[in-house]
């Protein structure tokens, strides 16, 4: 620094480091500090290395030229980054490359013509980048099986309903790791037979891929994708809710960790703090009490918690009226399901969002890698977007710690969507619980379906509704919220309970089909409900022709 400042001057020097600093101190960074010594030090071997004292005259170029040849400390690469990111804002230069970490090298092999065939649906497709990659690499895995058992069919103007069937007989006895080109993280599960779902998912991939490719008229209409390639019903059998709930007291052992948050639970850099605690405390808890995915956490904007009491907007501090009678409203950002939409959640979770968005240094406007516009990014900081991945590699591990619980259960490891599953089930089996579509309209979904793989119905839930089932007679009665219904009478709004459907039939007296909302399957026999000589069995499925129904049977 001081070699900098006997040959441009002192004032010079500092004067441009100093814009430097002011960018960087907006952002949020410890090098826009005035007691930071990392700055002035790269600065000044940037400003040497140009011959020059003026910011004005660096450029992209000169940035590249320090990092192809080394000539700064590997240690000081995050320094220069920061650097230039600064100059580039000022208007001087090109931002630096995304560092994103290592990526795996793009898939190939198998059958060329295949693999040709695949790539330009890959890049005609309109699904999402990550949907698109994972469906190529499906079909890549086609191709390698192609080529070492029908070379004849690489074409996919060639396949035939018999190649369809060949295929799906093959894939129903394929081991993982059978034609993949990498097997890196895989050593644990080779050999093992493919899941159901995994199985479902390849299909799909194929099925989407020809009724594409007819649909843009590539391909002659040969045969039907959605009949020749539909999932087997012995695959088919096997898929269902099954969501991943994390055991009651892991789950309140977690929460405990998230409410109790302190700095010094926080990873920790060589400068400290990766990322300030009010951000890393809003995040742990908008995934603690949210419901939602990852990527929706990432995405949610400045602005996205709002306060209500009787449905009318209140400040977020307002000493007016209590927190307990105050309603904290999340707006949700677009999803991968819908259109973004509003849901309450906890107030301890308003309350933390508003605390960093206090503190949150300004920040640029960021892409919304979802909807493509710009967004005032909610979890940002040093102009840098918090990573989806960050709760998976960050929160939970930290959270685990701090708890004094295993990172993984026997249902797997502790994910981010896990939270989701937990959530749901715990409001579906509340003593005051949500149905199945107010569940779905706070999840998000657009299809009751999708919510069945979120609420998982607890066994004390299960004795509780076989307990009010043993006991209705004809005569009694039963509360539904504020109303009371004599069980001879149907003047209700049907919800998703078993007993209300019992009520049903008591005052029908004769078979029935009405509408469930429940789960997609169960069964309830109760005896001696309308007389000591009648029994009533109910079941609840899918008939194979439309949504679900129930089928009662009333006889002696």
């Amino acid at each position: 620094m001081t070699l900098a400042e006997n040959i441009f001057g002192r004032d010079l020097v500092e004067g441009e480091i100093g814009r430097i600093r002011l960018v960087l101190a907006g952002w949020g960074y410890q090098l826009g500090r005035g007691d930071d010594r990392l700055l002035p030090g790269v600065a000044c071997q940037v400003l040497l290395l140009n011959r020059s004292p003026h910011l004005d005259e660096l450029n992209t170029e000169l940035f590249e030229w320090i990092r192809r040849e080394r000539l700064l400390p590997a240690a000081r690469g995050n320094t220069l980054h920061a650097m230039q990111r600064a100059v580039a804002a000022l208007g001087y230069c090109d931002p630096p490359q995304q560092l994103t970490g290592r990526r795996s090298p793009r898939a190939t092999g198998g059958a060329p013509k295949w693999a040709e065939w695949v790539d330009r649906w890959h890049d005609t497709s309109t699904l999402t980048p990550r949907v698109r990659g994972g469906f190529r690499s499906t079909l890549l895995r086609v191709g390698r099986w192609l080529e070492a058992e029908h070379p004849k069919a690489a074409d996919p103007a060639d396949w035939t309903r018999q190649t369809c069937a060949a295929w799906i007989a093959a894939l129903d006895r394929m081991k993982v790791g059978d034609y993949v080109q990498r097997t890196t993280g895989l050593s644990d599960r080779l050999g093992k037979p493919l899941e159901a779902s995994t199985k479902a998912g390849q299909i799909a991939a194929v099925r989407r891929f020809f009724r594409d490719c007819q649909e843009w008229e590539w391909l002659p209409r040969r045969f039907d994708p959605n009949r020749a390639l539909s999932t087997p019903r012995s695959i088919a059998a096997l898929l269902g809710p099954d969501p991943r709930i994390i055991a009651d007291d892991v789950w309140a052992k977690l929460i405990w960790a998230g409410l109790n948050l302190a700095p010094d639970d926080l990873p920790q850099s060589q400068a400290g703090n990766f990322y300030p605690i009010e951000l890393v405390r809003a995040v742990t808890l908008t995934w603690l009490f949210s419901g939602q995915r990852s990527d929706e956490i990432a995405r949610l904007c400045i602005g996205c918690i709002r306060w209500q009491h009787n449905g009318t907007p209140i400040p977020g501090d307002s000493q007016q009226i209590l927190a307990r009678d105050a309603v904290c409203m999340l707006d949700v950002p677009t999803h991968k399901t819908g259109t973004a939409f509003t849901k309450p959640v906890d107030p301890i979770l308003g309350q933390a969002i508003d605390t960093w968005q206090a503190n949150r240094p300004e920040q640029p406007p960021f892409v919304d890698r979802r909807t493509g516009q710009h967004a005032d990014l909610l979890f940002a900081v040093r102009a840098r977007r918090i990573s989806s991945a960050y709760i998976n590699n960050t929160v939970i591990p930290m959270l685990c710690r701090k708890a004094g619980v295993p990172a993984a259960d026997v249902r797997g490891n502790i994910t981010s969507h896990r939270a989701r599953s937990t959530i749901a089930s715990q409001l579906y089996n509340a003593k005051d619980p949500m149905t199945l579509f107010e569940l779905q309209a706070w999840l998000g979904h657009r299809s009751p379906q999708s919510t069945q793989f979120y609420a998982k119905i607890s066994h004390k839930h299960l004795g509780r509704t076989g307990l009010r089932v043993s006991r209705l007679a004809l005569g009694d009665e039963l509360r539904l919220g504020h109303r009371r219904i004599s069980v001879t009478k149907i003047e209700f709004d049907y919800r998703d309970d078993i007993h209300r459907l019992l009520t049903r039939i008591m005052a029908a007296k004769r078979a029935v089909v009405v509408p469930l909302s429940s789960v997609s399957c169960w069964a309830v026999r109760a005896d001696n409900l309308l007389c000591p000589d009648t029994r009533v069995s109910i079941h609840a499925g899918r008939d194979g022709r439309g949504p679900m129904v129930g089928h009662v049977d009333l006889g002696g």
